[in-house]
């Protein structure tokens, strides 16, 4: 009997410890939360620039014959040979302004849905971890859009843009306001069930892991859950990928099809009619190469910040 207590008090505390630190601590600010959000949103876009914007190159419908590239390891040396290695960086500083604030409005709406739907107790809450993913990413892209517009039209071959203010007056001047965005519905068809599947994942696959290693904050079990839980969202939600980089690339087409693309509908069309099904596939190697490394990065610095957050309001009390 003693034995089966002991072994129920080390079950009982487990939980204890999981909660106290997957949920959010009454003292902890909304503040704190913004930052530790920017600073994983920062460091993943970061870090896997180069290979984003090799997907965009590939995923552009009836590209020049300079922007065909045979695979992610040939295209690398082909850029950086042809354009110079610093092309390979060509609109990352779109992603630095627009991901810091974008990824604080992210998480922080993330953790008041999932406080609000009682995902952070003790248990395993996919609908409550779905849900909050969904909400965040919504609120998040409304942000980011117009940033991810500029980011795609200074990544693509050829483009004449020397920087994000550049690119931004060029795009205002000649399409207008519409022009950032355009692809805003495509996008959260994309993001919402991306968002929703890789949350649901990750929160299942950490649960599952955290199990079987030690209770609180593990770096190895964040980053591995979260590059699965990207990977696997990023493949699922290709082809939406796809019709997105049409839609915010149609600008500097001289095809008059593809320049007067007017939504979801129009641009899948186009992509069908010219690539069959293997269209919308195009670039999914260097996605779910962005991606997975990309969210183990941004999981891995947001859970090691709210950690160090939680820690240093542990310790004031």
């Amino acid at each position: 009997m003693a034995a089966n207590e002991r072994v129920l008090a080390a079950a009982q505390q487990f939980e204890e410890d999981e909660y106290e630190y997957e949920s959010l601590p009454p003292n902890f600010s909304l503040a704190a939360n913004m930052v530790a959000g920017a600073f994983a949103g920062i460091a993943e876009h970061s870090v896997m620039y180069p290979i984003d914007l090799l997907k965009t190159r590939m995923q552009v419908v009836n590209p020049t014959p300079a922007a065909i590239y045979s695979g992610i390891g040939n295209a690398i040396a082909t850029i950086s040979r042809v354009e110079g290695y610093a092309s390979l960086w060509r609109g990352l500083s779109s992603v630095v302004v627009g991901a810091g604030p974008a990824h604080a409005v992210y998480f922080a709406t993330y953790e008041v849905v999932k406080q609000a739907m009682g995902g952070n107790a003790s248990g395993h809450h996919p609908v409550a971890a779905a849900t909050s993913g969904a909400c965040a990413t919504i609120a998040s892209d409304a942000f980011m859009n117009p940033f991810d517009v500029i980011k795609q039209r200074m990544q693509i071959h050829g483009s004449t843009s020397r920087s994000l203010l550049d690119c931004a007056t060029t795009v205002w001047r000649n399409e207008g306001l519409r022009a950032f965005y355009i692809s805003y519905p495509t996008t959260l068809a994309m993001t919402v069930p991306f968002t929703a599947l890789q949350f649901t994942a990750y929160e299942s696959m950490t649960k599952v892991m955290q199990r079987r290693r030690r209770p609180g904050y593990d770096p190895l079990v964040h980053c591995t859950a979260g590059g699965l839980a990207g990977g696997f969202a990023a493949a699922a939600t290709t082809p939406l990928d796809v019709i997105k980089t049409l839609l915010q690339t149609r600008g500097t087409s001289s095809e008059a099809e593809i320049r007067n693309a007017r939504g979801l509908m129009a641009a899948a069309g186009i992509i069908w009619r010219r690539g069959g099904m293997a269209g919308f596939f195009r670039g999914m190697n260097a996605r779910v190469v962005t991606a997975a490394p990309s969210t183990a990065i941004c999981w891995s610095a947001y859970e090691v910040a709210k950690a160090y957050f939680i820690r240093i309001e542990d310790e004031k009390s």
